[in-house]
């Protein structure tokens, strides 16, 4: 399959002298176009700044990032900001939802933003709408919305441009557990559409059933990763079996 994202050597480390901490080291990693991947690991593992590299939204110290063959890794902020808007969508912890807003001026932001006709770019949004279950909210403000319809409603938002790659940086962990499974059965319809999704989670019942491939990050590091049969069922790190002996009971 075409690669559409490539790490090679992607090191990132904040802060200077006695106060600097390496988040990640030397992570290497190839993901393919349609490929659904979730990443888990431990609070601190470096899962979301991995999520952030590849989302353009922050840069390596050392090593080469290739999105669509294109070296992200030295791209001036205007072109990243740029890649950003072309070709990834990202959904993160919270909704970031304009509370003033409709829900259908929310989703119509991105649009806005790149000059989109105001008929067209309202027919696609009220479309998106309707189809992760939001038809007759359209009008709606976050406030008279529950959890998960927001959360729905910002991953309308990330997909208002078309991306080519979708990133979850733990959707479900705001949700109260009621509101988890709509979401949950949005990123399903999305990883059903061919869409390339990553997702950083702590829902395994997502990575068990939904991803193609499982990664388990440790202190900076990309230490296991396989198929879900294959990671769940015999892992082969003694670092990836203490770790699923905690979250899995």
């Amino acid at each position: 399959m075409r690669k559409i994202i490539e790490l090679k050597g992607i090191s990132r480390t904040y802060g200077n002298g006695s106060q600097a901490r390496t988040v990640l080291k030397n992570v290497d990693l190839t993901i393919a176009a349609g490929e659904i991947v979730a990443i888990i690991g431990a609070s601190g593992s470096g899962k979301s700044t991995l999520m952030n590299i590849m989302g353009c939204l922050d840069v390596p110290d050392k090593g080469d990032y290739f999105i669509n063959g294109q070296n992200a890794a030295h791209l001036s902020p205007d072109e990243l900001a740029r890649t950003r808007r072309e070709h990834i969508g990202f959904i993160f912890q919270r909704y970031h939802l304009i509370p003033d807003l409709s829900a259908l001026g929310n989703v119509e932001i991105p649009a806005i933003y790149a000059n989109r006709e105001r008929g067209s770019r309202r027919m696609y949004a009220t479309a998106l709408l309707g189809r992760l279950g939001l038809k007759g909210r359209e009008h709606h403000k976050p406030s008279e919305l529950s959890g998960g319809q927001q959360q729905r409603v910002a991953i309308a938002r990330s997909l208002c441009m078309k991306p080519k790659i979708m990133l979850f940086d733990e959707p479900t962990s705001a949700l109260d557990p009621e509101m988890v499974k709509e979401v949950l059965d949005t990123m399903i319809g999305l990883a059903q559409s061919g869409m390339t999704m990553l997702c950083v989670t702590h829902e395994m019942g997502f990575a068990r059933t939904v991803a193609d491939r499982v990664i388990f990050m440790d202190r900076g590091e990309i230490v296991e990763q396989a198929a879900p049969d294959e990671f769940f069922a015999h892992p082969k790190s003694e670092r990836t079996r203490a770790f699923l002996s905690q979250v899995i009971h």
